[in-house]
């Protein structure tokens, strides 16, 4: 199994899809491939520019399969798990360890509000369930039930749940956990946040979509970090910020499927009801691919 130290650049993969429901998995692999090739510390499959919410349980686990496959343990895969119960939610858990899974994103999915205490259980039974490493996904953007600062700090003293994912706008809120969880938790960035900024503060990389479509410019800006060159890295960074102010304009997952397809990768669209890139969305994306030089690289 691949080293489960996690930390770096972990790219939210897209789920291609063929029109009868089945996994492009050749698209996958190969993107897995490149990804890897490019630098890329881990990937991860089912979050959300992966459409997790939008697959059947066969479509979750047979993109699981592919990237656990074309990884070869080369770097970790961390999968994302999510459902609105704790015994659907501990069945993926388990399956996907036994597929090969470094580790689990876990997502809660919730139809009516749950109290804390609802959402600590769920997370902790997820942890219980496996012996890999668990990563906390929080989007208050888009769950119904969030984690809160206090839940955060209960679930950091469960000894596999060492790691973050926090989808807010609020990077004060990344200082906030990091704060609380006095290194018992580690805290990954997404695209709402500057990574630079988040790896000044203590951050340990990110998850998150656009580094699909732009890895080696992502990896070259974590190195950076790294070194702890913030002079060099905010120089890196601007450029890849406006990449990501263009998807926040358009929905994320249409946005990273037409990049990768402007690259040459056959992604397909976002799955129904979503809506496809509109023209003026993919030339916009076109034009943030140009100026990092991320068409360029991976053009075919």
């Amino acid at each position: 199994m691949a080293d489960t130290t996690f930390h770096g650049v972990f790219p939210y993969l897209v789920s291609p899809i063929d029109a009868s429901g089945s996994v492009k998995g050749d698209v996958l692999a190969r993107l897995c491939s490149d990804l890897i090739e490019a630098g890329v510390h881990g990937l991860t499959p089912l979050g959300s520019t992966g459409e997790f919410a939008y697959l059947s349980w066969a479509q979750r686990r047979g993109i699981v399969e592919t990237v656990v496959a074309a990884a070869r343990g080369r770097v970790p895969v961390v999968a994302g798990v999510a459902s609105t119960t704790i015994a659907d939610a501990v069945m993926q858990s388990r399956e996907f360890e036994r597929l090969g899974c470094s580790g689990i994103l876990a997502i809660l999915e919730a139809y009516f509000p749950l109290s804390d205490e609802g959402v600590f259980e769920y997370f902790k039974a997820i942890a219980e369930a496996v012996s890999v490493p668990v990563v906390l996904y929080t989007n208050p953007n888009f769950q119904r039930s969030d984690l809160s600062l206090a839940v955060i700090d209960r679930l950091s003293r469960v000894p596999n749940i060492r790691y973050i994912k926090d989808a807010s706008f609020n990077t004060g809120r990344l200082l906030s956990i990091i704060n609380r969880v006095e290194g018992r938790m580690q805290v990954f960035a997404a695209s709402a946040h500057i990574p630079a900024c988040v790896m000044l503060i203590g951050g340990v990389g990110w998850m998150a979509g656009p580094a699909c479509v732009a890895p080696r410019q992502s990896v070259e800006l974590y190195e950076l970090c790294r070194r702890k060159d913030w002079s060099a890295a905010m120089e890196r960074q601007r450029p890849l910020w406006n990449l990501n102010q263009a998807f926040a304009r358009y929905n994320l997952a249409a946005c990273i499927k037409g990049g990768l397809e402007l690259q040459g990768y056959a992604v397909g669209a976002p799955l129904r009801p979503q809506a496809p890139l509109p023209p003026e969305g993919v030339e916009e994306v076109r034009r943030a691919l140009m100026a990092i030089g991320a068409l360029q690289d991976k053009e075919r």
